[in-house]
């Protein structure tokens, strides 16, 4: 019985010696398996307190009202100096960066850089068109060409991380953000989503000229309720899903590398505390691997919410959701330490939080070069380049849209005797740069009066005058500005808005043209010059009586610091217009939301003898001017329609082709538009839906097939039981050049069962052309 005693603890201490050398062995090739940069933030965290872990989840603000860089006193630098700062935002230059960052690595106790960040929405030192405008080119390609360039600057500058793109879907033009997005549109909005995440991270985040994209304001802020910013927005699952979601899931499946929460509640929860979107839908549903970065301030504001005792309690609840870094509140770096340390907030979320955080420093290579976008030399070779400069006028000229040409007033003659420029914008340097103008300057701006001076021939005369401010009752200046129209062989007249009436916190409860302005057109109008309108806003302008009255207007937007030449471009036709708009623009704001794929009622809106529909009885139901719509200074005429196979099933594509051809004596652009809308479903379908577009040059006389390859998932939708599904049934095409301006339609069939569709993943229509000699 000994012996067999012995022999069984011998037997017992060998398979537990063999299990432990298997577990050696099998550690030992998970850890040969395991990624370079998971060892290495392992190993760094390891090395941290629980003082410098929270360190790195804090943001604070390095400027504010008086300038870039001017709240880093030595305060903030000993702060970098203990490890309780991950981050700064309002803060550039390679120089000035460079000895920041030095004391980040060389004098705090484990090295680890800072991360900087800046919103670089549609410029950095060259300023582009802002998004709405740039969304009106429907040149994704264009557009992420400006996002490229707007990291080369930005990067020079020592900027990592942009606050941007602003990805919310905007249908009440109130709301002063909707400058800063793609307008009101969700497949739209996708195509620019992933076009800037693109443009702004390059092929690979380690190279010294990409910068990380933000993705914001996740989600549903842009439908703030009356339009008002910070607001309540009570949005229902399915549009949630079908109308503010896309524009994110296109940006996270771009590859977006942080993202950024919105200020607003859903339907009662705040969006920093909003764990089901935060982090079952965004990272457990589509994948995000990124770190989330609360908007300024607004894990304190969960207290203003009305959800948060107090500050702490505002921490648990953003951390516990969700938010890796807190922007300026100073609650994850100042606050929670000790309730962490005593264990009432797990620290295991904040090492989750924090490995996002210096994963993105590692994608970025700070850890192997921190300085590497601190030099000096870069800065001043790349910023404000002259090809740079050429491109932001390229992109102006596309973004113009032409809302009226009564009997071809446009393009002008540029040989006329008098040109008369009148308006509060016209001489206006800063608002062409438009919100969120970064280190864009007054002193680069072309304004539209140098932009025609720059344009017209010696010996033509170029009238000024001001007429009015832009918002006052003042009409001091209507004389001066009626003498001048009257001596004048032709008006330019321009109105709008100034920059700071739209972007954050610039809410208007009217639409219309601020102050006296429409009072100025009328008298110009009065003088019975030929007067053409130019129109300078970051959102849409109720002008109706500028409708009717004047023969031509261009929508210019806030086109950046080529604002002039691209404009005068237009109007003396060595650009032809070919933007459309993004968003439709309301006759009131009564009208408001207005937007194309609306749903149909039982009584059906239409402005016929028939009260008893969803119409208004003192207004007509449709809009001043349509989505999508922007004319020409040629005509283009469509024709041949084909739908390859017209019964399909859900995980087909659809192939159409059908043939533009420019008919007028221009070249031209056309944005081609496919729109689709199913006859009968299950839930109330949009009356139509865009699914594909795109803007094709041709010369005067050219032809080109066009051919479009839609996916049939693309015509997805959320059912009763808010499944995401394709169902059987026939289905309308429409083509054209607005979304009122159909030229061809055609239906097809999907056949089959009813098929679910992965809601982790986002579709898009390839179209391609064969240009006819």
């Amino acid at each position: 019985m000994k012996n067999l005693r012995i022999f069984n603890r011998f037997f017992l201490l060998l398979i537990l010696s063999l299990s432990l050398i298997l577990q050696a062995e099998s550690e030992k090739e998970l850890s040969l398996l395991k990624p370079p940069m998971d060892e290495f933030i392992d190993s760094l965290i390891a090395k941290m307190t629980l003082e410098e872990k929270l360190g790195q989840l804090a943001q604070y603000a390095g400027g504010g009202s008086r300038g870039f860089n001017t709240k880093i006193d030595e305060e903030k630098r000993e702060m970098v100096r203990k490890g309780k700062v991950g981050s700064f935002l309002h803060v550039l230059g390679a120089d000035f960066l460079g000895d920041l960052q030095k004391i980040a690595v060389e004098e705090s106790r484990l090295g680890i850089p800072l991360i900087f960040g800046l919103d670089v929405v549609h410029g950095f030192k060259t300023i582009f068109p802002v998004p709405l405008a740039s969304a009106c080119s429907f040149e994704p390609e264009a557009v992420e060409n400006a996002t490229r360039i707007a990291a080369i600057e930005a990067t020079a500058s020592g900027i990592h991380w942009t606050f941007a793109p602003m990805v919310d879907i905007a249908l009440d033009p109130r709301w002063g953000r909707i400058v800063e997005g793609a307008g009101e549109d969700p497949y739209l909005g996708a195509v620019m989503a992933r076009a800037q995440v693109e443009g702004y991270q390059g092929d690979d985040l380690s190279f010294a000229n990409t910068i990380i994209a933000c993705p914001k304001h996740y989600v549903a802020y842009g439908a703030a309720q009356g339009g008002r910013d910070y607001n309540s927005a009570e949005v229902s699952l399915r549009t949630l899903n079908e109308v503010y979601l896309p524009p994110f899931l296109a940006a996270v499946k771009a590859g977006a590398g942080s993202l950024m929460n919105g200020f607003n509640d859903i339907n009662g929860e705040p969006m920093t505390a909003n764990k089901e979107l935060l982090t079952d839908v965004l990272r457990s549903k589509w994948g995000f691997d990124g770190f989330v970065v609360s908007d300024w301030n607004s894990i304190g504001e969960l207290i203003n919410h009305g959800i948060a005792k107090d500050r702490v309690d505002a921490g648990k609840k953003a951390l516990s959701a969700g938010v890796d870094m807190d922007m300026t509140s100073g609650i994850f770096g100042e606050d929670i330490l000790k309730y962490v340390k005593k264990g009432e907030i797990s620290e295991e979320l904040v090492d989750r939080a924090l490995r996002r955080i210096l994963e993105a420093k590692y994608k970025l290579g700070l850890f192997d070069d921190p300085f590497k976008y601190c030099k000096v030399e870069v800065e001043k070779a790349e910023i404000l380049k002259e090809e740079h400069i050429k491109i932001t006028r390229e992109m102006a000229c596309k973004s113009i849209v032409l809302l009226k040409n009564e009997n071809d007033v446009l393009p002008l003659k540029k040989d006329l005797e008098k040109i008369a420029v009148i308006g509060p914008l016209a001489n206006d340097a800063r608002s062409p740069l438009g919100s969120w103008k970064a280190f864009g300057e007054e002193k680069d701006v072309v304004t539209v009066l140098q932009g025609i001076k720059n344009t017209v021939p010696e010996g033509t005369k170029v009238l000024y005058a001001k007429g009015c401010m832009v918002d006052s009752n003042d009409k001091s200046g209507f004389e001066e500005a009626v003498s001048v129209a009257a001596e004048a062989d032709v008006v330019v007249l321009v109105l709008g808005e100034s920059a700071d009436m739209s972007g954050e916190a610039r809410s208007r409860s009217r639409i219309d043209l601020p102050g006296v302005q429409e009072k100025l057109a009328k008298n110009i109008v009065g003088t019975g010059a030929k007067v053409v309108v130019v129109l300078m806003n970051g959102r849409p302008l109720a002008t109706p009586w500028l409708d009717e009255s004047v023969p031509a207007i261009l929508e210019a937007w806030f086109l950046g610091i080529q604002s002039g030449n691209a404009i005068a471009d237009v109007l003396f036709g060595m650009y032809n217009p070919g933007g459309k708009l993004a968003v439709t623009i309301p006759r009131s704001v009564g009208q408001i939301p207005c937007f194309y794929y609306h749903k149909n009622t039982g009584r059906p809106a239409s402005d016929e003898e028939n009260q008893h529909t969803a119409r208004y009885f003192d207004l007509p139901i449709t809009p001043l001017y349509p989505f999508g719509h922007g004319l020409s200074y040629t005509e283009f005429k469509y024709s041949k329609l084909k739908i390859e196979d017209k019964k399909v099933e859900a995980n087909d594509s659809l192939e159409i082709s059908f043939s533009l051809k420019n008919t007028g004596k221009m070249a031209g652009c056309e944005v081609v538009q496919l729109y689709v809308k199913d006859v009968v479903a299950s839930v109330a379908p949009p009356v139509k839906k865009l699914t594909g577009f795109k803007r094709i040059y041709l010369r005067s006389g050219e032809e080109a097939k066009v051919n479009i390859k839609m996916p049939v998932s693309l015509l997805a939708f959320y059912n009763i039981k808010m499944k995401k599904i394709v169902e059987p049934g026939e289905v309308k095409i429409m083509i054209g050049s607005s979304s009122e301006d159909i030229r061809l339609d055609d239906s097809f069939t999907i056949e089959g069962k009813v098929s679910q569709i992965d809601e982790s993943e986002i579709y898009y229509t390839e179209v391609s052309l064969e240009v006819k000699e």
